[in-house]
């Protein structure tokens, strides 16, 4: 976000300098001691789940946890089903990896928003759910959710719920956890790092619902895959607890926005109104047009076809930042026809 951070993450980081920087009392712990907690307070006072803190671990960030999930319980080969277009790092997980693509392809629906067909996930291992959804900022409803879980408890697949756009979903749309409806299949993957702009923080948290995931990572070394940082987990837990005053101003702030981009945005844009995250997925109607937009109107945006399948038309617009700088861009863009 091109917005200035939390006070309260910035006072609970120089109260840490100030104080100590040796070996905090959690780093030898399996999970992931005052963040596993602060995790299960958020997720039972915002969502309704209660989980276990004892079954958490933290990573870096998502992309890393992504990555020891798929290590530990997959092999090459095997299919992981991913609703399209998708967050373009993961994209670039499942090539590395060699764990092949099953698009699940996201279609323009009849209102304002964005539908997918669940197509046959026979020969998959995984699922790997991103809700919201990236880059369309879809939120997935209750029986969007149920059908999924049908499809898993059918052809015996581990879940990889992507949680961290929840904080920013509007209303009258709400997040609902996964693991709430499929527990023992969920591993449920978030982070403080979106919604409260602490991008190098470089914390996350996995939720281990499934017990055979759970038993697998235990079976690792305990530092193989890293460790979270003091700073991370002080910035985390300090958003978490303390932050949502400010989260609330954010979330007003860019529910304007996203209106006011379909008010002003130009006729030669395709527009769908997230109901959730910070994100415009724009459809400009041929490739390459993300390149076009930053030599002609100096606007950068994302070009969608990193995105995967169904993006190659598309780019993507950030628009967590100040009103000035958004009325700018729409300006720049309003002049490229």
């Amino acid at each position: 976000m091109d917005l200035p951070t939390a006070p309260e993450v910035i006072e609970a980081l120089r109260r840490r300098a100030d104080a100590d920087l040796g070996y905090p009392a959690w780093l030898d712990k399996p999970n992931a001691g005052p963040l596993a907690e602060a995790f299960a307070e958020r997720m039972a006072g915002r969502y309704g789940w209660s989980p276990d803190p004892s079954q958490v671990r933290s990573f870096n960030d998502l992309n890393q946890a992504l990555q020891v999930l798929l290590q530990i319980w997959t092999k090459p080969g095997d299919g992981v089903a991913l609703h399209t277009p998708a967050y373009h790092p993961f994209l670039t997980t499942l090539q590395v990896m060699e764990r092949p693509l099953h698009a699940i392809q996201a279609e323009p629906d009849e209102g304002d928003s964005w539908r997918f067909e669940v197509p046959d996930l026979s020969g998959c291992r995984v699922l790997l759910l991103v809700n919201p959804h990236n880059p369309t900022g879809r939120v997935f409803t209750r029986e969007e959710l149920t059908e999924l879980a049908e499809q898993a408890e059918r052809h015996d697949l581990l879940v990889i719920a992507d949680e961290i756009h929840a904080d920013l979903t509007f209303e009258p749309h709400q997040h609902i956890p996964f693991a709430t409806i499929l527990p023992e299949r969920t591993v449920t993957l978030t982070s403080a790092t979106k919604a409260f702009n602490l991008g190098g923080i470089r914390v996350s948290v996995a939720h281990l619902g499934h017990p055979g995931v759970r038993k697998a990572l235990e079976a690792q070394p305990p530092f193989v895959y890293g460790s979270a940082n003091l700073f991370g987990v002080e910035a985390t837990v300090a958003a978490w607890r303390h932050g949502d005053a400010w989260l609330e101003e954010v979330r007003v702030l860019l529910d304007r926005h996203r209106h006011t981009i379909a008010a002003r945005l130009p006729d030669t844009f395709g527009y769908r109104l997230p109901q959730a995250t910070y994100l415009a997925w724009l459809h400009v109607g041929r490739t390459g047009m993300a390149e076009v937009i930053e030599r002609e109107a100096k606007v950068l945006l994302t070009d969608g076809a990193g995105f995967g399948p169904g993006g190659a038309e598309y780019v993507r617009l950030n628009f967590a930042t100040s009103e000035p700088v958004l009325a700018e861009i729409l300006n720049r863009l309003s002049r490229l026809g």
